[in-house]
């Protein structure tokens, strides 16, 4: 299909429009649907004729993200639609003036669940998951995330970094994915550590996994579903949303620091590092992960554009970015900050609902 979400729009000018068949297709202000003029909306309402009409409009709308729904499905509509469309919980929030944000993540949301029916990730694709880690304790937690995957068939890349395999080994055997693993010496530089564990990798896509990070069950899958629909050669994730451990908050970032706005369902020249999926051979062509001690994911990012890769950003809301203390993280930068640019602020751990926590 190639209806995109290609330009979403996270917050809106206007409310809902109806969406209304005229005899030979659908129609918005008795014209055919155009996407871009569409983003300006919160969403469409579907106005059902009273016979058996083509749905295809509907499902290219779906495709592109636009947030549709319904009061009723007709007994014609397939059941997976069905039931997208009279969802209309997240519409409920259209009237807290004061949680503007609120209102738009679960608007963006139902879009993100519209382009799953729209887009569908089949047959299973192969996805080889890389992670490396320092920190023994937090192979269980990985591996859990990883077991939680679904629509994709997945096996595990482990690079252990100074430690031997004996200190996950109950963790790893009891894992119900196929697991490889590399030992490898702490002075070996973070690159050359993921290159050696990436190096038997037999899926058709190559996805970076970060230790300490939660991931939605539907991560992978949107990452593949993205790379398909934007016919890109990288994809990955915004980082928006973040747990500060030490405070015990949640925030949900939509900008840069400067301010500038930082949107999903972009082509862009940055995605979260531990987000990072490419297919295979890509990797390879692109010469793999800089053996250098930190910054590489934005050093391979960087060689993967200047070398014409298509990057694509989709959206974050399966991901959260864990962050204790500035000195536990390569990505040096104080808890303040962190509240300075938030967009939402939560106490406790409040994911995205497409999280499933």
């Amino acid at each position: 299909m190639s209806v995109t979400p290609l330009g979403f729009v996270r917050t809106p000018e206007k409310g809902l429009a109806p969406l209304r068949w005229a005899g030979t297709g659908w129609t918005v202000d008795d014209r055919p649907p155009h996407v871009a003029a569409l983003r300006e909306l919160r969403g469409l309402e579907v106005e059902w004729p009273g016979h058996e009409v083509p749905l295809d409009g509907v499902l290219e709308l779906a495709a592109a993200g636009v947030p549709l729904t319904a009061t009723h499905a007709e007994p014609w509509v397939p059941a997976g639609l069905a039931a997208l469309l009279t969802d209309r919980d997240w519409l409920g929030h259209a009237g807290d003036g004061g949680l503007r944000g609120l209102a738009d993540l679960r608007r963006e949301e139902h879009s993100v669940r519209l382009r799953r029916l729209a887009h569908p990730v089949a047959p299973p694709p192969k996805v080889s998951i890389l992670m490396s880690t320092r920190r023994p304790a937090l192979v269980g937690f990985a591996l859990a995330q990883m077991e939680r995957q679904l629509d994709v068939e997945a096996e595990v890349l482990l690079g252990l970094h100074g430690f031997a395999f004996e200190q996950v080994r109950e963790v790893v055997e009891s894992c119900s994915l196929p697991v490889r693993w590399v030992e490898a010496e702490a002075s070996m530089p973070f690159g050359e550590v993921l290159n050696q564990a990436a190096a038997p990798a037999e899926g058709d896509f190559l996805a970076k996994w970060d230790d300490d990070d939660w991931y939605g069950p539907r991560h992978l899958a949107d990452l593949v579903m993205a790379l398909r629909y934007a016919q890109a050669d990288v994809a990955g994730t915004t980082a928006e949303f973040f747990y500060l451990e030490p405070l015990r908050t949640t925030i949900r970032r939509t900008t840069f620091s400067s301010g500038a706005r930082y949107p999903s369902e972009v082509y862009a020249d940055h995605v979260a590092g531990g987000t990072i999926m490419v297919p295979r051979k890509t990797f390879h062509d692109v010469g793999g992960f800089p053996a250098l001690p930190s910054a590489v994911d934005r050093e391979f990012l960087k060689a993967a554009h200047q070398s014409g890769a298509r990057i694509y950003r989709t959206h974050g809301l399966t991901y959260v970015l864990r962050r204790g203390l500035g000195s536990e993280h390569t990505w040096q930068l104080p808890l303040s900050h962190f509240l300075k640019v938030a967009a939402n602020q939560w106490h406790g751990f409040r994911p995205s609902l497409l999280m499933e926590a």
